[in-house]
This record gives structure tokens, sequence and C-alpha cells, in this order.
């Protein structure tokens, strides 16, 4: 592990700005004026007379030692897929919640970019970062660069990544729950069509979380012998969207009206590119049935005649902050779970005509209780932290 001995940067600013604002901190902690003490336990005295102001104990901040120990503590988040909503906003939940600790968040999306995406885990490394967040790591390429981030006393937490990282010390694998988001889009499907229908099945293979997905629908699959497929497509890249709204127009014009009654769509780039499909071809009896929300995708199922009827989803926003919470536990030397899902909802179209105006991500919280919100790792040191920031 790196050990720092000045607490320089945002953290500091931030534990001398509280010492300020309470007036303590006027005398010598009873923590003394060393780095030393426990690893694991709170800095009390150690981080005050890090940030050059004794006392820390005093109000209340109870920031780890380790943590305090670190001095500038910089973060790397790097997801692999990229080009949508989702991506943007997992990204800036991230950074938002980690600069709210003091930390310096520097983010990269490779767009699909398998190479530039080991780059990226490359070049984390060589800079000795003190942690990163992994999204969508899908090959055993990515966990060799993952376990050389461990190698160097690199703190990870991955985000829908392959289970290979499951067998590196110290890694957190965190996933939306993948199951249950396939199980509520295709529940309402089947309720929708009485069991009975010929679909569109949008999905592509090799990312875990789809793994997980495609699982879910066999099932549904199995059980249900009246839905049958008709069609598949799916490809990740920058330009998912529209390659998907071409593939799903081909499809259109080789099954007239009445003979394609859903389509499921395992990614909302996916919903999005047959969503505007549809539209464009007058369609709209077919129905969507997704996963993932983002404004875009609530402006489209908002529309008059949308075709996209539900999606189930976790606020991409949410997931970017929960993943740094527990990254900022491990840079705490605090513990962490080596398995983390988050809770999947359903929304539905009429649920969204029931709003008074446009439901958007900051607005969804009006009429799916809880929506965005989760205390989820959210230590009493880290809203001190935030508080202090105001942020």
């Amino acid at each position: 592990m790196k050990s720092r001995v000045r607490f320089r940067g945002a953290l500091a600013l931030i534990l001398a700005a509280v010492l300020a604002v309470t007036g303590c901190g006027q005398g010598q902690s009873d923590g003394g004026n060393g780095a030393g003490g426990n690893a694991g336990g709170n800095a009390g005295g150690n981080a005050g007379s890090i940030a050059g102001n004794g006392g820390a104990s005093q109000v209340g901040l109870n920031v780890p030692a380790r943590l305090a120990e670190r001095g500038d503590i910089k973060i790397k988040v790097i997801r692999k897929i990229g080009g949508d909503d989702h991506t943007a906003q997992f990204l800036a939940g991230a950074k938002q919640e980690g600069e709210a600790l003091g930390f310096k968040v520097d983010t990269f999306s490779a767009n699909g970019d398998s190479v530039k995406f080991l780059e990226a885990l490359e070049q984390a490394a060589a800079e000795d970062v003190d942690g990163v967040i992994v999204s969508h790591g899908d090959d055993p390429a990515s966990a060799e660069a993952v376990k050389k981030l461990r190698e160097k006393g690199i703190e990870v937490v991955t985000f829908d990544s392959i289970g290979d990282m499951a067998g590196i010390g110290g890694v957190t694998m965190t996933a939306q729950d993948d199951q249950a988001l396939a199980r509520f889009a295709l529940d309402r499907l089947v309720q929708d069509t009485g069991g009975n229908a010929n679909i569109i099945y949008l999905w592509v293979d090799g990312f875990p979380p789809m793994v997980r997905r495609n699982a879910v629908y066999q099932e549904v699959l199995a059980a249900n012998p009246g839905i049958q497929e008709l069609e598949r497509f799916g490809v990740a890249n920058e330009n998912t969207s529209v390659e998907t709204q071409n593939a799903v127009a081909a499809m259109l014009t080789k099954y007239p009206k009445g003979e394609i009654d859903a389509i499921f769509a395992t990614w909302d780039a996916f919903a999005i590119g047959a969503a505007r499909a549809l539209i464009e071809a007058g369609r709209t009896e077919i129905k969507i049935y997704g996963i993932d929300v983002s404004n875009a995708d609530l402006q489209i199922m908002q529309q008059e005649g949308s075709p996209w009827v539900a999606t189930a989803a976790v606020d991409p926003k949410m997931i970017g902050a929960v993943n740094m919470r527990l990254l900022a536990k491990k840079l705490a030397g605090e513990e962490t779970p080596a398995e983390y899902n988050l809770e999947a909802a359903l929304i539905d179209q009429e649920m969204l005509k029931q709003s008074s105006g446009t439901v958007n991500m900051e607005t969804l919280a009006d009429i799916i209780p809880g929506w965005g919100q989760t205390d989820a790792f959210e230590e009493d040191w880290m809203k001190a932290l935030k508080e202090a920031s105001g942020k």
C-alpha cells in the first residue's frame, strides 16, 4: 500500500473547514501528532494534526486513519461500453460522489473498444492511483488487468464485470440484479400478451449482465411455449442505437402488421433504436419491453402513442455513487462484501402518464418511492465529509 505522511488536497481542506467552522482544534488532541494508530480505526487526533488544525476527533468527523494518511486520493472510473445516456449517468454518479468525499476523480469510457479499455487499465496501474472502478470488464484480459492493479496495492470495485474477477483478492463485484430486471420486463410482456406472442429479441452475447438476462429469457420461453422468437439482433458499440434502428426497420419489411407482437430489448440502447424504427414505420402496435432507463428513455416512453410500454431499471447515477462508496471504504481499510447487487424496479408507461408533468430522472422518485436513493455503504464519516464540502 502506498503511504503518505501529509494530508494534502481536497480532503485536507474539508477537514480544515469543518474545524474552523466549529471553532475546535485550538489545542492538541489526544491522538498526538504522528501518523500512527490503527490502520482500520478512526483518525481522531491523527487527521486533525495532519490537516494542521488539531482535534478532528472533537468535531465528530471520525475519518478513518488509513484514509487520512493517504494524502491526495486519486480515483479512476474506467468503463468499457459507452455512447449512451446510461454510461454518462453512471460516470456522473461516481464522479459526484467521489468529489463530495474530497477525491480527485477521472472518468473514461472506451465506447466498446477493448484495446482502449485495457490501455486505460494499464495506465491506471502505471500512474499509481489509489483506486479504480472498473465497469463492464468482460473478458479474461480485463481480469488480468485488474489482478495487476491489486498486485500494486490499488483498490478495485467492479460493476457488471466477468466472474473471473471474483477470484482476485480484495475486489468487490457489483451488479444490477439482472435476473430481477429481466423477470420484471418479461413478466409484463407475458401478462400483456397472455403468454402468446411473436417477438423480436434484442440482445448481445459476451457481457456478464447480458448472459444473466439471457438465462431468464430462456426460462421464460420454456415456461411459455406460446411466445415465439422470430428474429434477434445485437451489437455493442458507440452506434448501437442507430444500428439497432436499421436492423429493426429491415425486420419490419419481412413481417406485415399482425405478425410481430412485441420486442424484448435487454439494453436501453437497443430499445431506443427499436422505438425509432417502429415510430418511423408507423408500427407502434408492436410493444417494447426494455431494461435500463435514462432521460432519453423516459422522453420516448412519454411520447403520444409510444410503443415503449415498460422498462426495468436501477438508477445508473446511484450505481456509480454506491460503487464509489465501496471504494472509499476499501481505501479506509473498512470491511466490504465480495459481491453486491443493486435492487431493480419496473417503470411502466401507465405509471408515467399518471404524473401531472413530464417525468425525468430527477422526478422519477415522485412516482416510484425511493427511486435513486440509498444509504448503502454510506458511513457517518462520509456524510460528515459531504456536509463539510457542501456537496
